[in-house]
């Protein structure tokens, strides 16, 4: 449905966090190097919980390789250095939603060079949230622009053990 860029991240949990939202959004993670973990690492393993192999996970070398793989995909940045808030946003399926890192954000002149395409998330009383709750916060408004909701409800939801839900077993949290 939607790509979900997070560029150098640095924290495992948080990227296997963001990968359970995409797994139900049914959006690409986009891992673009150099990462602050392995793909192995436990505690990435762990957040993904049992999902994690089902995640459709894209590794890039770089932010111009991805770019230059898919040239006219549209790219929203999300920032804290602009005005346009990302309920603004008309995001259309296949858009690509850009993370920066967890202690920096997005590169300057990466930002500069897209400023018409920047985001953010409103917020007061503190400059930041967690990047995992960011992604949800604008990957769902996404999602939600593509009426998702006006589908019957036996459309929409597919509980563990029923056909169609990519769990066919409970799991366990403790693999």
């Amino acid at each position: 449905m939607f790509n979900v860029v997070l560029i150098e991240p640095e924290i495992p949990p948080n990227t296997g966090n963001i990968g359970r939202l995409c797994l139900a959004t049914r959006s690409t993670l986009h891992l673009v190097k150099p990462l602050g973990f392995s793909l192995e690492d436990r505690q990435l393993k762990r957040a993904g919980l049992d999902y994690w192999d089902e995640v459709n996970v894209q590794l890039w070398e770089s932010f111009d390789a991805l770019r230059g793989a898919q040239p006219e995909a549209r790219y929203f940045f999300l920032t804290t250095k602009t005005k346009r808030a990302y309920y603004e946003a008309r995001f259309r399926q296949g858009d690509f939603l850009v993370f920066g890192r967890e202690t920096k954000g997005l590169p300057e002149n990466l930002l500069s060079a897209n400023i018409d395409s920047c985001v953010r998330i409103p917020m007061y009383g503190t400059r930041s949230l967690n990047l995992a709750t960011a992604v949800a916060i604008v990957l769902f408004e996404a999602v939600r622009q593509q009426r998702w909701h006006k589908k019957p409800l036996d459309q929409r939801l597919r509980f563990v053990g029923q056909p169609g839900h990519p769990k066919r077993d409970a799991g366990t949290l403790n693999k």
